[in-house]
């Protein structure tokens, strides 16, 4: 009988000091510099895409670019409808449509986006894109985030109605 009393204190003291140390055990740590971000639409920097377009350039603000693998969040918003011209990435895309609905092309298909509309695109598939005005797309890349023209950037020749 003592030795199963003897049993059960040991019991609990043991269930106590692991308790005690669960409760002494830090919190998780995010990774060195990476920290939430929470942005709200009329609070971001927008720099223009296409300087040379002036007013009617389509507009782009990074979100968030990871330190690591430079993957990135970005948003594109225009002004005026433009023709996006061939280009293609070194990392995988994905696009949401957030307003308007966008027409984007590749291997020879051409789908219409509504809002909330999604895309992927393989890295290094060339594409092409017809934005409405005032339309607002997210974006993010898997990679760095670069523009690789196929035939040139758009032109005012690309602005249309």
């Amino acid at each position: 009988m003592k030795t199963r009393f003897s049993f059960w204190i040991l019991f609990a003291l043991a269930i106590a000091a692991l308790t005690q140390t669960r409760a002494q055990s830090p919190e998780p740590t995010t990774a060195a510099g990476d920290t939430p971000i929470f942005k709200n639409l009329s609070d971001i920097k927008w720099d223009k895409i296409l300087p040379d377009l002036g007013q009617s350039s389509p507009e782009i603000c990074f979100l968030r670019v990871d330190p690591k693998t430079h993957a990135t969040s970005l948003l594109i918003r225009t002004s005026k409808a433009i023709h996006v011209r061939k280009h293609w990435h070194t990392a995988n895309e994905s696009h949401t449509i957030i307003s308007g609905k966008a027409v984007l092309s590749c291997e020879g298909k051409r789908v219409e986006l509504s809002p909330g509309g999604f895309n992927y695109m393989p890295a290094k598939m060339v594409h092409e894109a017809w934005l409405p005005a005032n339309s607002l797309t997210y974006i993010t890349v898997d990679g760095a985030w670069d523009i690789n023209w196929v035939e040139g950037p758009p032109t005012a020749a690309d602005l249309t109605k």
